[in-house]
């Protein structure tokens, strides 16, 4: 349920809902505006009922019912647009265009350092690269594990790029959340609740990707785990589903992006290299993403994509990265947004 206080309601008036909130077994999840404050109280569905009787409680305009399943992403209790900062320079969500940009996954230092100094050169903001790499087959490469964390740092300490990197199990949440500045949820474990609720406990910004199959609806409630938890810094990423066609690993879904921004308020980004998994589509893939309104990119960069050890096929080297972003910048402009 959505309370809306008055707007000349009193520090003590909003103070009492809160109390009488928790007293029914609700969480409370206030939203200060300008005007007036609204409060979610988020619970049990079955005593919502008891809810509306607050409509008597001085201070109180209106109880109003939130119909979305996802109580706390949706845009009916919050209207305006979550920025997630990054640091100082990274915002997303906001004006900026958000390059995330990097290997597929970490090899050795000269390969993560070389395409982290490329890809800042070129425009990115933040670096991506995987130590842990969650693979189909069990003989792939699966990843440095902690030596590609501390690779991944010392790239970031060299350009001043944040980086974000994927963590797979609850277990391994204390060693990732500290090297790493964005916690990047894959695909496969979009559903996976253990994970989110952990996830959700941490001040740490969340990269959330759309599963394999799942629905709007299904991610959105994938988002409302980590939310619900206390963290409201969720990224979400659309990266292609999975459907009958072949040509192309995934079918990227870039008519999610508009209809993400109509029913949440929180930022999306969308992952060209993985929905398409072909690099010569990642650079039109991006462009398009940036014409319907997404926050930012994720894209493969690889200082030497045909001896990558991972998603070489649709992985950029830099000067194919450098010439994306110039290309990029006038539909940005047009769009009214900015790198």
């Amino acid at each position: 349920m959505i309370i809306v206080m008055r707007e000349d309601a009193s520090r003590a008036q909003i103070d009492h809902v809160f109390d009488k909130v928790r007293e029914l077994g609700y969480k409370t999840h206030p939203i200060y505006g300008e005007q007036r404050t609204v409060i979610g109280a988020i619970g049990d569905e079955r005593g919502k009922f008891r809810l509306k009787g607050l409509e008597s409680v001085p201070g109180v305009e209106s109880v109003i019912p939130i119909l979305k399943p996802y109580k706390l992403v949706g845009s009916e209790l919050k209207k305006d647009k979550t920025i997630v900062r990054v640091g100082e320079n990274v915002a997303f969500g906001s004006d900026r265009f958000v390059i995330i940009a990097g290997p597929c996954s970490v090899e050795s230092r000269e390969q993560i350092i070389a395409t982290a100094e490329q890809v800042k050169k070129a425009g990115a903001t933040v670096l991506r690269g995987g130590a842990f790499k969650p693979r189909t087959s069990p003989y792939s490469f699966q990843g440095l594990e902690e030596e590609g964390l501390e690779l991944l740092a010392e790239a970031r300490e060299k350009t001043g790029l944040p980086i974000v990197t994927e963590i797979i199990t609850p277990q391994d949440i204390p060693l990732v959340a500290r090297y790493t500045d964005i916690l990047q949820i894959g695909a496969r474990n979009m559903q996976n609740y253990a994970l989110l609720k952990q996830v959700g406990l941490l001040d740490k910004p969340v990269l959330l990707k759309r599963g394999l199959s799942a629905t709007i609806d299904e991610f959105l409630m994938s988002a409302e785990y980590v939310v619900s938890q206390g963290n409201p810094n969720v990224i979400l990423c659309e990266r292609g589903i999975r459907t009958f066609e072949t040509a192309t690993r995934n079918t990227l879904d870039l008519s999610a992006v508009p209809l993400v921004k109509r029913m949440s308020h929180l930022p999306i980004i969308v992952d060209p290299s993985h929905g398409t998994g072909v690099s010569a589509l990642v650079g039109a893939m991006t462009k398009a993403s940036a014409a319907c309104g997404a926050d930012g990119a994720i894209i493969e960069v690889h200082i030497d994509p045909e001896n990558a050890l991972s998603d070489g096929e649709q992985s950029l080297n830099p000067e194919q990265f450098a010439e994306l972003v110039k290309g990029l910048k006038p539909i940005l402009r047009a769009e009214g947004k900015r790198l």
